[in-house]
């Protein structure tokens, strides 16, 4: 059994698969028999918003800025190439490139793929993305929201 080790810096969650020292069970916890489409898959359901990204990425760093101003901080993982390629597809309306090498990063919200950065900012920008973050339960409305301006009010 291997458990995924925390490591903070600044702002950046890295979760890094490790052989834990002898301690109890985590919440984090994996069987290192799981495929990476399995874990990925466990991974978008267990968390309502998640991206996944390469590491260092310049637009992974502006998705959770752009979700940050509206109040939502996303679980970030960090895949390594093979990996990518295990993400599963955007949602049918389109919002995914074709090569598995541009997957990332890519947001998922409520277990469904919102795409990459474009899709995301596409979304706040119709007014979409914070009704879908209410709707998954990790933003809850401001009593001056208007849904026809995709800026919260304080």
């Amino acid at each position: 059994m291997q458990r995924l080790r925390r490591r903070c810096s600044n702002d950046v969650v890295r979760l890094d698969l490790a052989t834990p020292p002898n301690s109890s069970s985590s919440s984090l916890s994996i069987d290192g028999a799981e495929s990476t489409e399995t874990r990925i898959q466990r991974l978008i359901s267990e968390h309502p918003v998640i991206i996944f990204s390469r590491s260092s990425c310049c637009m992974c760093h502006v998705m959770k800025k752009l979700l940050a101003t509206i109040g939502v901080h996303p679980t970030v993982i960090e895949l390594d190439d093979h990996e990518i390629s295990a993400l599963p597809p955007a949602s049918e309306d389109g919002s995914s490139s074709s090569s598995s090498s541009s997957l990332a990063p890519a947001v998922f919200i409520g277990g469904a793929c919102v795409g990459g950065l474009e899709s995301l900012v596409a979304l706040h920008l119709s007014g979409h993305l914070v009704p879908k973050l209410v709707e998954v339960g990790v933003l809850a409305l401001s009593p001056g929201y208007d849904n026809n301006n995709p800026i919260i009010s304080s």
